[in-house]
């Protein structure tokens, strides 16, 4: 195990991302050596290791964006400090020295001829913190592809490494529900040929890949891609050839699959881009065929959109979502929300948000969708858009919506 004295300091800020399936060992060499270190503060992005959530030292202090995989148990237990901002922020945040970067742990491809290592599958918000994180410690892990688009780390900027040879994280797709297949035919009747989808990973999002297999010559620029990708990828649906930007090449800041897609990546025309391009306005901006498809814990029925809370932990984030609806809004295609039209039995259409965080304004959503329909709310008054969207809420809700549209002046 690496001695990490030498390097790390009570005080430091220390970042880390985790593409392993299993937690990094600089994570937890870090949690070994706090009590001879000291507090630390460290900020982490999304992780799967238990034994930082479940056994977090009194010494460290975690902060994320967002609750994200077992980092939501850190929110319930008031050990998570959120810092509210949308992933486009994150390069300027580290630039400005808000986030910590004092020493980063990073997961790295095996050093080329040159010397020279490539982050692999999870560049995005790592690729811009490194040049504001005077301290490297890598792990060097032989099964992380090189991957093309990104900024490569010269073997010599690492005060340390540590090299493995273990398995990355993989996230097999699951067999959607038929409530989510449903959801997914609709949210494919709003993307015409050629356009370019930004797309988040999971069961609904593999869906709606799945859905739009009749399509041609679509393409992607998004934060995170699955093997629901690769299979558009191999039956030509994904071409990139209508593109604005990027003609034919398909961008991303991380991907999270199965060993295959990872085997793959080093010969698919997927580039590897930072946050500071993936989530950038000005790029999104030349994007004019966005269609960006998000998802939603709760939405009011003004459309406002709640994606980060459920009761008083974080089991979501501001992410990407805003930075991609409001490019698609105004300067792309179309900015689709899609949800299920229930939650544990309970309306996800709300007459008012419940758990108090507006994720994207309702100015930024042209379409709700659930398993019952479309609602357009482009162009509509802030009475018709409720309408609209109590007519895809859940039939046993849409009465209790009714009656509470009746008592509210949305207008006000």
């Amino acid at each position: 195990m690496i001695d990490l004295t030498p390097h790390v300091r009570a005080g430091d800020g220390i970042w880390w991302s985790q593409t392993s399936a299993e937690p990094t060992p600089l994570v937890h060499a870090l949690l070994d050596q706090l009590p001879s270190i000291g507090a630390v503060r460290a900020f982490v992005g999304l992780t799967w290791d238990r034994r930082l959530t479940d056994q977090t030292p009194d010494e460290l202090s975690v902060v994320s964006y967002g609750g994200l995989g077992e980092l939501r148990r850190l929110s319930r237990r008031d050990r998570l400090e959120v810092v509210p901002c949308h992933y486009g922020a994150l390069p300027r945040l580290f630039a400005e020295h808000r986030l910590p970067c004092d020493v980063g742990f990073v997961q790295v491809a095996p050093p080329d001829a040159d010397g020279n290592c490539s982050l692999g599958v999870g560049v995005d918000y790592i690729a811009d913190a490194l040049a504001h994180t005077p301290i490297l410690i890598a792990e060097i892990n032989q099964r992380m592809p090189s991957t093309h688009g990104a900024p490569v780390i010269p073997l010599s900027r690492f005060a340390a490494v540590v090299e493995t040879d273990r398995p990355l994280l993989e996230a097999p797709d699951r067999e959607p529900a038929a409530v989510e297949t449903a959801i997914a035919r609709h949210v494919a009747g709003l993307v015409e040929d050629g356009d370019t989808i930004q797309i988040g990973v999971g069961t609904l999002p593999s869906a709606v890949l799945a859905a739009l297999e009749g399509h041609r010559d679509l393409g992607l620029h998004s934060g995170m891609i699955s093997d629901a990708v690769l299979r558009l990828i191999d039956k030509g649906v994904l071409t990139g050839a209508r593109k604005q930007i990027d003609i034919g090449r398909h961008v991303t800041g991380a991907a999270l699959g199965t060993a295959t897609l990872y085997e793959r990546l080093p010969h698919l025309p997927v580039e590897f881009r930072p946050a500071s391009y993936t989530h950038a306005p000005q790029v999104l901006s030349q994007l004019t065929s966005l269609v960006s498809i998000n998802s939603a814990i709760e939405v009011d029925l003004t459309g406002q959109v709640g994606a980060e809370q459920a009761g008083a932990a974080y089991v979501g984030a501001v992410g990407g979502q805003v930075d991609f609806s409001r490019a698609a809004a105004l300067t792309g295609g179309r900015s689709v929300i899609a949800l299920r039209s229930t939650a544990r039995g309970r309306s996800s259409i709300k007459p008012a948000l419940e758990f108090g965080s507006v994720t994207t304004a309702r100015t930024d959503v042209d379409y709700l969708v659930t398993e019952h329909g479309v609602a357009e709310l482009r162009g509509c008054s802030l009475t018709e858009r409720a309408r609209r969207m109590i007519a895809v809420a859940a039939p046993e809700h849409r009465e209790h919506l009714d009656i509470a549209l009746t008592e509210h002046d949305l207008a006000s």
